[in-house]
């Protein structure tokens, strides 16, 4: 021993013994102190934003335009070329690529698509540099409720995760589609009340005004006309039958024969279709069915065989999709349960969106924990080989949680699932440090030191090698931090096992001490 303390004879070194000694000497203490560390980390981490993935850090920018449901091609395509001449004249804009009638294609694997319709456009927007898609992202938004006030814009990055439609979903689910319609829309205002909220829609969006034919189908009969030939009549006349193909290259092109536009742009031209019967001759098709105008959902979205509308929106700058979901849900199970008391109609409001996405993503990890943990515990018996010392190396992985905590809310950092997978390999880095100090101390017991001693000086000679993996891990991950996607990862790692090494070289000897009931046998050699 003597020998050891001409190595560790500094006045650092001494301050660190006599810590450790005290921490050993007065371990309820210290554990209580440990213990009460671990609940703040939680209580923290419950603090922390939750994130699935972030922004990609591509320079392209998505911007959507939505139509009232029924818009004509020729009304999207007037509006979506002048947003188009609008986006060139912003500077430092290098080109805009649009498509009408449709989204665009999967240039770019998690990219959320949209199916094609003839009230929606799509554009790629790709600025110079990363500052100006910064502010043409901030820009664009009040650009377009000003200059098109007519359409519902929507601006956003292209993803790094699975793709999610929007940051805040929720599915309001039953069995009537003009029930449900009144359900959605009160969860609608629910949403809306939110200040967080911006750009509450659902995916059925507006009812369309449609032609239906009433039939006469006493007189019908009568005059030998099915509801076939009624149905065949109108669509020659309005959307035309294919009586062949044309091709072009390796595209086939139908041929459509329908009336002309001028001769069925009016609900009056109806009575120019006639219809045959069954006596071989043909009759208008107003002597047997009357043009009449409706209302009906122009989108019908199902789930598991119920109709389902999903509200979604966007939310303000600097908050996440799990932060405001979570403000949103007891408003939303007080509404839902509003329903229930009205009568048992089966109409529930399910958490979707990344919310449910990142859901899914944890859900995969949790089924591999049990492997991961079993075999984390059979490699610590291989090394240490004794059940009780593996067990106490095994507490110590999550030791480091108010340093996750702590350097995740100081930096402003969301925790998501890179993060998630940065704690996991932050809890290995934790328990290797352990089997470090706890290897050292088994030694010196081994070779006779009395137990006190072994654990005092063992932390005080394992303080360099430990300190110093820590620190070198810890400067590894500076670079990462500033990284929009493993940030987050980086940053819970440095500060997990800043606070961790700490917790290693003094909780841990105080915990060795507990475990085995190590009492003082001999003076203190300081």
């Amino acid at each position: 021993m003597p020998a050891q303390h001409e190595h560790f004879d500094t006045p650092f070194y001494n301050t660190f013994r006599r810590t450790v000694n005290w921490c050993v000497q007065h371990r309820w203490l210290t554990l209580g102190a440990t213990l009460l560390i671990f609940v703040l980390g939680i209580a923290g981490m419950g603090r922390v934003q939750q994130q699935f993935f972030p922004d990609s850090s591509r320079p392209e920018i998505m911007v959507d335009i939505w139509f009232p449901e029924g818009t004509s091609f020729a009304a999207n395509e007037l509006t979506a070329k002048r947003f188009e001449q609008r986006l060139m004249q912003e500077p430092g804009v290098s080109s805009v690529s649009t498509w009408i009638g449709s989204g665009v294609p999967r240039f770019y694997l998690p990219l959320d698509q949209i199916f094609p319709q003839t009230n929606v456009s799509q554009f790629i927007v790709l600025p110079k540099d990363l500052k100006v898609r910064e502010s043409l992202r901030i820009k664009l938004p009040a650009l377009l409720a000003s200059e098109f006030p007519e359409v519902r814009g929507r601006v956003k990055l292209l993803p790094n995760g699975p793709p999610v439609p929007y940051p805040v979903q929720f599915q309001v689910m039953g069995a009537d589609p003009l029930v449900l319609r009144e359900r959605a829309d009160e969860v609608k205002a629910v949403m809306r009340e939110n200040t967080n909220m911006r750009g509450v829609n659902d995916n059925w969006n507006e009812s369309v005004k449609v032609l239906r034919l009433e039939i006469d189908q006493a007189k019908a009969r009568a005059l030998g006309v099915t509801s076939q030939s009624i149905a065949q009549a109108s669509r020659n006349m309005l959307s035309g039958s294919a009586v062949g193909q044309f091709r072009e290259g390796d595209k086939l092109i139908e041929i459509v024969l329908r009336q002309p536009l001028q001769e069925r742009d009016a609900i009056t031209d109806m009575g120019n279709a006639y219809v045959p019967t069954a006596s071989g001759k043909s009759i208008p098709l107003t002597q047997v069915a009357k043009p009449v105008f409706a209302w009906e959902p122009g989108v019908m979205w199902r789930d598991n065989r119920d109709y389902a509308i999903t509200v979604q929106g966007d939310i303000v700058e600097g908050l996440q999709g799990a932060t405001v979901t979570g403000e949103l849900r007891p408003a939303l199970r007080a509404l839902e349960a509003k329903w229930q008391a009205k009568g048992p109609g089966g109409y529930r409001i399910e958490v979707a969106g990344a919310v449910a996405e990142s859901s899914k993503g944890s859900a995969s990890i949790a089924a591999g924990i049990p492997v991961m943990l079993f075999l984390t515990f059979t490699l610590l018996m291989l090394q240490v080989q004794s059940f009780s010392r593996s067990l106490l190396v095994f507490i110590t992985g999550p030791m480091g949680i108010a340093g996750v905590a702590g350097a995740l809310l100081l930096l402003g950092r969301p925790f998501g699932f890179v993060a998630l997978l940065g704690v996991i390999a932050l809890m290995g880095m934790i328990q290797r440090n352990s089997v470090i100090l706890i290897d050292q101390i088994e030694q010196d017991r081994a070779r006779g030191v009395p137990a006190w001693d072994a654990i005092v000086e063992s932390a005080v000679r394992r303080l360099r090698p430990i300190v110093l993996t820590a620190a070198a891990a810890v400067l590894a991950m500076i670079p990462l931090s500033r990284s929009v996607f493993w940030g987050p990862m980086a940053v819970a790692i440095m500060g997990g096992l800043i606070v961790a090494t700490v917790l290693t070289l003094l909780a841990l000897p105080a915990m060795y001490a507990a475990w085995f009931r190590v009492k003082r046998e001999t003076p203190a050699l300081i």
